[in-house]
C-alpha cells in the first residue's frame, strides 16, 4: 500500500511539476520580450515569481542575472551567472554572459577564462570570439586581440559588433586607415551603430581633423544620450584642443555613471596632470591600475604624477612598468625621454640611448619620402620651415621670437607650421613674422608631410623636440631635404632622419659628439631670447634688506632633491638668507606644501621660505626684483628663465652636468661674459654663491651692467646671434648642393657640420 501511495505521490508532483514548467515557459516568454525591450524591472518580476515556484529554473535565473548585469549590480549578477553554470556547465551563452561581468570587474583573466570555454563549446560562436578579442586587447595581447575578431569576422562578415571592435585595435596599434575601413564597414551594415561612429570619430581624432570628430562624437551621442564611454570620447577631443574645463567635466560625468571607465580615468588623470590638481590625477591614475594591473596608460600617469612633484627616479619605474606591458608606448618612451633629463647619472649616453629607443620602436618604422630633384643654387632665396608648437607664450617661443624677428627675408622665406590648437597675443606676433603661415594643428603627420613638400622647404627645423606637441613623426618621413632641431628641446632626437642639432661647444662637448645620429652646428649660445627693454634692473633688494635673498624661477620638477640639499647648504652657510621660488604649479597646495617640506627637512625654516605661482609676464619679471642671485636648478638647468634672471641684473650660479640638460646653464651664463659663476661640483656651487652674497658692492654694479654686457654680446645681441644661424643655413645648402651636384644621394647625403662637429 505504502508502494502504490509513493508512486500516486510521485506522479501528481510529476504532473504539478510539468504543469508549472509549462507555466513557467509561458512566463520566461513574456519576460525575455520584456527584457528586449528594456523593460528590466517587468522582467526580474518575472523571472522571481518563476524562480520561487522552480528555485533551479535555468533561463530565468540567467534572464535574472543579464538584468542585474544591466543593472549595474555586478557582483549579484556574477552569483547568479556562476550558479547558472553549476546547473547547466554546457550552456555557452553563460560563459560568455559571465565573461561580460568579470570584464566589468576588471577581472579580465576570469573572462578571458569564461570566453575560452564559451568557445570551446561552441567553436563557431562569433559573438563570444570578439568579446574574448576585447578581453585580450585591455590586457595588451593586441595581436591575439585581432586574430579573435578576424575569426568573428570571417563566420559573419557582416557582424558590425566584430568590425567595429577590430577598428578599435587597429587604432591602438597605429593601424589609422585600416581602421577606418573597419568601422565604415561596420556602419554599411549597421549606420546607426554608436560604437562604429565613435570609433570612426576617434579615427579623425588621430588624423587631426577635430571637427569631424566633433561632429560624430555629437551624433553618437543623440543615438545614445550621456553614454559614458561617448562622453569620455568627447573630453578627450577637449582636452587634444586644450579645453581642459569641459574635457575634465565629460569625463566626470561619465565617472559619476561608470566609476571605473578606464578611458574616462585615463582623461582625467591626463587633465588634471596639465592643469596642476596632482593630487587628483594620482587618484585616477590609481584606480586605474587596481582596475587594471596591466593598464600601461595607468602606470604612464601614475609615472607623470610622480615626475610633477619631482620624484624623478620613482617616476622613471612607473613608466618602465609601462614599457614592460607595451614596449612600442610612444607617450612612456617620449616621457622617459624628457625625464632622463632630471637625473644626475643619466649623462650623455643615457640620454642619447632612450632617444635611440624611440627612434627604434616608432620613427624608423615609418617610411620616408623620396623627394623630386630640385634646383641646386647654392645662393638661392632658402626657404626655411619652423615646425612647433611653441609659437604662443612659451619658453621655446620666446627663445624663437627673436630670430623670426630678424631674419633677412631677401634671403630667406620663413614658412611657420603651428603645431597646436591655441593661440594668444605672441601667437599674432609669430604670425605676423612669418612669409607664409601654416595652421598644422589640423594636419595628420602624411598631410603635413605633403604641405611641407608642396611648399618646397629646404629646410625645416623642429622646435620641440622631444616634448608635448611634437612632430617628430612627420620628421621621420624626411618631407625636406634638410632637417634640424634646437631652440625648444634642443638635446637630440635620436633620428637619423635629423641631420643637425643647433647647440653650442658647452652645452654639448666635443668629446661626445660621436654619440649623437645628427650632427651638431654651434652657434654663440644654445638659445638666445627676446630682450626684456620694458623693465629695467631695480636696486639690489640685499641693500634695504639686510639679508641676502636667493631665487629659483623654474619649473618645480627641474627641482632635484640634490638642488635642494645644496641650496639648503647655502642658506645655512649665509646668515639670515631667504628664498623665493616661483612657478605656475605652486599654485596647487599639495604640491607647494610638499617643495617647503624638503626644504624643512634640510634644517631651513619654513618663514625662511616664499612661494609665488601663477602671475602675468611682466609681474614675472618684477618678481626678480626681490631677488640678489639666482640659483640655477641641477641636474635639469633653466635656459629661458636663466635669460630673464639676468636681464633683470641678477647673475645665476650655474654648475656644469654630465649631460646636456644639465649644461645649459653654464651655456648661458659663459655667453655673457660670467665664467666666474660656473661651478664643476656641488662644493664650488656654493663657494661661488657664498663668496658672491658677501659682495653686495660686486652684486650692485653687476645689476647694473648686465643688460648692456648681454647686449654687447653675440649669444644676447639677437641680430648677430640671427645672422650667424643664416650664415649655418646657407651652409647646410651649400653643402646639399655640392653633395647632389657630386652624384651622392643629397636627400640622404649628409656633409659635416660647417663648425663644431
Amino acid at each position: 500500500m505504502q508502494s502504490s501511495g509513493g508512486g500516486a505521490r510521485a506522479f501528481q508532483n510529476a504532473r504539478l511539476q510539468k504543469k508549472l514548467m509549462k507555466q513557467a515557459d509561458a512566463i520566461l516568454s513574456t519576460a525575455a520580450a520584456a527584457y528586449g525591450q528594456g523593460r528590466y524591472t517587468e522582467t526580474e518580476a518575472l523571472c522571481r515569481e518563476i524562480l520561487k515556484a522552480i528555485p533551479n529554473h535555468v533561463d530565468a535565473m540567467h534572464l535574472l542575472g543579464m538584468c542585474a548585469h544591466d543593472g549595474r549590480r555586478l557582483e549579484e549578477a556574477q552569483k547568479l551567472l556562476e550558479r547558472v553554470i553549476e546547473l547547466d556547465p554546457r550552456l555557452h551563452d553563460a560563459h560568455n554572459n559571465l565573461a561580460t561581468v568579470h570584464f566589468d570587474l576588471g577581472n579580465y583573466e576570469d573572462a578571458r577564462r569564461c570566453q575560452e570555454k564559451a568557445i570551446a563549446l561552441k567553436p563557431n560562436f562569433a559573438v563570444t570570439l570578439t568579446n574574448l578579442g576585447n578581453t585580450l586587447m585591455h590586457m595588451g595581447l593586441y595581436e591575439q586581440a585581432l586574430e579573435m575578431h578576424e575569426r568573428a569576422i570571417k563566420l559573419k562578415p557582416d557582424y558590425a559588433d566584430a568590425l567595429c571592435n577590430r577598428g578599435m585595435v587597429e587604432i591602438v596599434l597605429g593601424q589609422i586607415m585600416r581602421a577606418k575601413e573597419s568601422f565604415d564597414r561596420a556602419l554599411l551594415f549597421q549606420p546607426r551603430h554608436a560604437e562604429a561612429i565613435v570609433g570612426s570619430g576617434m579615427v579623425s581624432m588621430e588624423l587631426r581633423h577635430y571637427e569631424e570628430a566633433a561632429a560624430k562624437f555629437a551624433t553618437a551621442l543623440a543615438i545614445k544620450p550621456g553614454a559614458p564611454r561617448i562622453l569620455a570620447q568627447r573630453g578627450r577631443l577637449s582636452y587634444e584642443l586644450q579645453r581642459l574645463q569641459p574635457a575634465l567635466a565629460d569625463f566626470e560625468a561619465a565617472l559619476a555613471i561608470s566609476p571605473k571607465l578606464e578611458l574616462a580615468l585615463r582623461g582625467k588623470a591626463q587633465t588634471c596632470l596639465v592643469m596642476g590638481k596632482t593630487a587628483q590625477a594620482m587618484a585616477a591614475a590609481a584606480t586605474l591600475i587596481e582596475r587594471n594591473p596591466r593598464s600601461e596608460m595607468g602606470m604612464a600617469l601614475m609615472g607623470f604624477a610622480y615626475s610633477n612633484q619631482g620624484e624623478m627616479d620613482t617616476a622613471i619605474e612607473y613608466l618602465d612598468r609601462a614599457l614592460d606591458l607595451r614596449p612600442d608606448y610612444g607617450d612612456a618612451i617620449r616621457g622617459k625621454i624628457f625625464l632622463q633629463d632630471y637625473r644626475a647619472e643619466a649623462d650623455f649616453v643615457v640620454q642619447q640611448e632612450v632617444r635611440k629607443t624611440w627612434w627604434d620602436a616608432i620613427g624608423s618604422r615609418i617610411p620616408q619620402r623620396t623627394l623630386p630633384k630640385r634646383p641646386l643654387d647654392p645662393e638661392k632665396r632658402i626657404v626655411v620651415g619652423y615646425v612647433a608648437a611653441e609659437f604662443r607664450q612659451h619658453s621655446a617661443g620666446l627663445t624663437l621670437l627673436p630670430v623670426l624677428r630678424n631674419h633677412d627675408h631677401a634671403k630667406f622665406e620663413i614658412i611657420c607650421y603651428y603645431s597646436w590648437p591655441g593661440a594668444d597675443e605672441y601667437t599674432a606676433m609669430f604670425k605676423s613674422l612669418a612669409d607664409v603661415w601654416v595652421d598644422a594643428w589640423g594636419l595628420s603627420d602624411d598631410e603635413l608631410a605633403d604641405r611641407i613638400e608642396a611648399d618646397k622647404v629646404d629646410i625645416l627645423i623642429d622646435v620641440s623636440g622631444h616634448t608635448t606637441g611634437n612632430r617628430l613623426q612627420c620628421f621621420a618621413r624626411k618631407p625636406a631635404p634638410i632637417q634640424a632641431t634646437g631652440f625648444g628641446h634642443a638635446t637630440g632626437t635620436g633620428m637619423p632622419a635629423m641631420d643637425y642639432v643647433l647647440a653650442d661647444p658647452i652645452f654639448i662637448p666635443p668629446s661626445v659628439r660621436h654619440l649623437f645620429p645628427e650632427k651638431i652646428f654651434d652657434l654663440p649660445c644654445l638659445i638666445t631670447m627676446e630682450p626684456v627693454t620694458n623693465l629695467q634692473p631695480s636696486e639690489l633688494p640685499m641693500l634695504r634688506n639686510g639679508y641676502v635673498t636667493f631665487g629659483v624661477f623654474n619649473r618645480i620638477y627641474k627641482i632635484s632633491d640634490d638642488a635642494i640639499r645644496v641650496w639648503s647648504r647655502i642658506m645655512r652657510e649665509v646668515p639670515e638668507s631667504k628664498i623665493v621660488l616661483k612657478h605656475g604649479l605652486l599654485d596647487d597646495t599639495l604640491l607647494r606644501d610638499s617643495l617647503v617640506a624638503r626644504f624643512v627637512a634640510q634644517g631651513i625654516a619654513e618663514e625662511n621660505i616664499t612661494c609665488l605661482g601663477t602671475t602675468s609676464r611682466d609681474d614675472h619679471l618684477i618678481a626678480f626684483d626681490q631677488i640678489d642671485i639666482s640659483l640655477d636648478t641641477f641636474p635639469q638647468n633653466g635656459g629661458i628663465s636663466t635669460w630673464e634672471s639676468l636681464y633683470k641684473g641678477v647673475p645665476v650660479v650655474a654648475k656644469l652636468g654630465n649631460g646636456a640638460s644639465s649644461r645649459a646653464g653654464g651655456s648661458i651664463v659663459a655667453a655673457v661674459g660670467l665664467g666666474d659663476w660656473i661651478a664643476e661640483d656641488d662644493d664650488g656651487y656654493v663657494d661661488i654663491a657664498r663668496k658672491f652674497a658677501t659682495q653686495p658692492g660686486h652684486l650692485a654694479k653687476l645689476r647694473a651692467e648686465l643688460p648692456a654686457r648681454i647686449a654687447a654680446s653675440p649669444a644676447g645681441n639677437v641680430e648677430i646671434y640671427t645672422r650667424e644661424l643664416e650664415a649655418g643655413y646657407r651652409q647646410f645648402w651649400r653643402d646639399y648642393c655640392a653633395a647632389a651636384s657630386d652624384g651622392g644621394d643629397a636627400a640622404t647625403t649628409r656633409a659635416d657640420a660647417p663648425t663644431g662637429s
